[in-house]
């Protein structure tokens, strides 16, 4: 089969989860999708902290895997939810919005600030292509053990490494490096963390 019979065979979903440009907003299938996921993302909102097995039941039927002893606050806001992994004894605080058309996965012991926004979706920059839909999605990646203040926003394609602190209110556009602390906008790699950064108590 050649690629053009390749690509024309291919679902819209399928070109979702493969990063290449697809119909975002009429195809019928990522609509429904979209959903119901949001659906649940509104259940769980709306159920009540003292309601903790069904809002761990809610959770689980909507996050793609999430570990053992993890926290998430309401309002909590997705498309798809499956493409999204949580690492255990991750806390994400109100508001969160992780917009999944790629996969987002967030490593285990993070800690996540208010008003989260995890964006994987890029739109063309012709005014006349983006008015017919289309889109495409690169994943993010958030290490083990980090942790990211308040309103921190990530774009598409991004990996942040294991151990990191990203100050509150940055835009994150590139990777940064393991152990490192990491604020503005866009946001800049300012140093290392280091044993100096213990705490004594």
């Amino acid at each position: 089969m050649d690629n053009t019979t390749n690509k024309a065979s291919q679902t819209e979903r399928e070109r979702m989860a493969a990063g290449l440009w697809y119909d975002a907003n009429f195809d019928e299938e990522l609509r429904a999708l979209r959903e119901a996921a949001k659906d649940l993302a509104a259940e769980f909102s709306a159920t009540p902290l003292a309601q903790a097995e069904r809002r761990d039941d809610i959770l689980h039927r909507l996050i793609g895997s999430i570990g053992d002893g993890c926290e998430i606050l309401p309002p909590l806001y997705v498309d798809y939810g499956t493409n999204i992994s949580i690492g255990q004894g991750t806390f994400i605080n109100h508001g969160a919005y992780l917009m999944d058309c790629a996969p987002i996965v967030i490593g285990g012991s993070c800690f996540i600030g208010p008003y989260f926004g995890a964006y994987t979706a890029q739109h063309p920059l012709v005014a006349e292509q983006r008015n017919t839909g289309l889109e495409r999605a690169l994943p993010i990646t958030i290490g083990d053990n980090c942790w990211l203040g308040a309103s921190v926003t990530i774009m598409p394609g991004v990996t942040i490494g294991e151990g990191c602190v990203i100050a509150a209110g940055s835009l994150v556009t590139h990777d940064i490096p393991a152990g490192s602390i990491a604020m503005g906008s866009p946001a800049r790699v300012v140093r290392a963390i280091t044993d100096d950064d213990r705490i004594e108590r």
